[in-house]
């Protein structure tokens, strides 16, 4: 094992918990966090979990298994807020901490004993009560030489509780880890695994390096390494430029009604190019993927002329792509992805380029910054008009930037 220690700390039932950072009476209460159309339970505290209510669990089936749950519609703004609050907390304690997602983070534990002056895990409660007190929501936290070990550590910890993975304990804790419970080990993989007796953690560190590459390429040799506590993957304290962004998700619901179909493909045009502002880029290809009960029903891909990031543009190569989508399915999902993206400033312009953005983009831009996120927007999204009334449609976890994954 090395002497690097790294650590992952992992906000509990965090949606929940910022909830309740702002209202003490949800505090011990069974509490549930509904998605934007409030039809279903995105999160739940432990207290409601207890009652058998599942993620994803629709919200009637829900109030049945508990009728005395209280419900909230989720807030991403709010969470955001939180989330910075516990990742600048992080920053004052360890040099290097990696925004690795709104609720888990990974730090650079090797001054961990040194800022409080305590052992390690005595450092490692104390930085726990730090958080609770100084952000207000419970976490868990997980010390080893490896970001898998950590996670690990932190996983197994769960609810508010702390787990140092060192040489001593390493063999024993992995064994009583199933392979499934890897970061990056889904169902197919871990039935690969099984196959050939690999059923622990403390297997899949025994197993053969050669045959966990071939069963689960480069990424599994890698886990095998960190398993053994050589770190493979250092902590990212910046993103790495985006390859492709894409903005969309649920239709609310599923329709085949033309009107609504185009609403959202204009919608998630407008936050396509929101984003595409914030990261300072253009696209040089824009894609059109349309679901049906979370199954990829259809994917149109074209090119632009010019690298864009202009409303126009953007909207003539999508609208062809939806009309030539298939109409016998009813739409729930669709997403927008720009690929190929150029950074503004590098981009050399030709004699007949174009500005990427008209003069109606910029000023589109520049009001809906001071007065508000769709402050102005265009009126092909009116029969969306439901979406925009609830402020909470506004802002989603995919805008909260810097973030390692989605």
């Amino acid at each position: 094992m090395g002497t690097t220690l790294i650590g992952h700390i992992d906000s509990d039932c965090f949606y929940v918990s910022c909830e309740r950072v702002r209202s003490y009476t949800l505090r011990g209460v069974p509490c549930g966090v509904l998605g934007n159309q409030g039809a279903c339970v995105i999160a739940k505290s432990y207290e409601l979990k207890s009652y058998g209510v599942k993620t994803g669990h629709p919200i009637w089936e829900a109030k049945k298994l508990c009728p005395h749950a209280v419900f909230v519609k989720r807030d991403f703004r709010w969470y955001e807020v939180i989330s910075r609050r516990l990742l600048e907390l992080l920053k004052m304690v360890s040099p290097r901490v990696e925004y690795y997602s709104i609720d888990e983070m990974f730090f650079d534990a090797g001054e961990l004993q040194r800022y409080f002056q305590l052992p390690l895990q005595e450092a490692t409660r104390a930085l726990q009560t730090l958080v609770q007190d100084e952000v207000g929501v419970p976490v868990s936290i997980g010390i080893a030489p490896s970001r898998a070990l950590a996670k690990l550590g932190s996983d197994a910890a769960k609810p508010f509780g702390v787990r140092i993975v060192d040489r001593e304990n390493c063999e024993a804790f992995l064994r009583s880890q199933p392979v499934g419970e890897l970061c990056g080990i889904g169902r197919r993989s871990e039935r690969k695994l099984q196959d050939r007796n690999i059923h622990t953690c403390w297997d899949f560190r025994q197993a053969d390096r050669l045959l966990i590459r071939d069963l689960l390429t480069i990424k599994g040799e890698a886990l095998w390494w960190e398993l053994r506590g050589d770190s493979v993957t250092p902590i990212q304290t910046s993103r790495p430029p985006h390859k492709a962004i894409a903005r969309g998700g649920s239709c609310g619901g599923k329709t085949s009604d033309p009107e609504r179909i185009r609403a959202w493909a204009v919608r998630n045009i407008e936050r396509l190019i929101e984003a595409l502002d914030h990261h300072r880029v253009y696209a040089r290809h824009i894609s059109l993927q349309i679901d049906a009960n979370k199954t990829a029903l259809w994917l149109g891909r074209t090119p632009l002329a010019v690298p864009s990031a202009s409303f126009r543009t953007i909207y003539d190569a999508v609208m062809p792509m939806l009309a030539a989508a298939p109409r016998e399915h009813l739409v729930s999902h669709m997403h927008i992805i720009a690929e190929n993206l150029v950074w503004r400033d590098r981009i050399q312009k030709s004699l007949f380029f174009e500005d990427a953005q008209s003069p109606l983009d910029q000023i589109k831009r520049n009001i809906n910054q001071k007065l508000g996120r769709f402050a102005i927007r265009s009126a092909e999204t009116l029969p969306l008009h439901e979406i925009y009334h609830d402020t909470t449609h506004n802002y989603d976890i995919c805008d909260i930037s810097g973030k390692m994954c989605f």
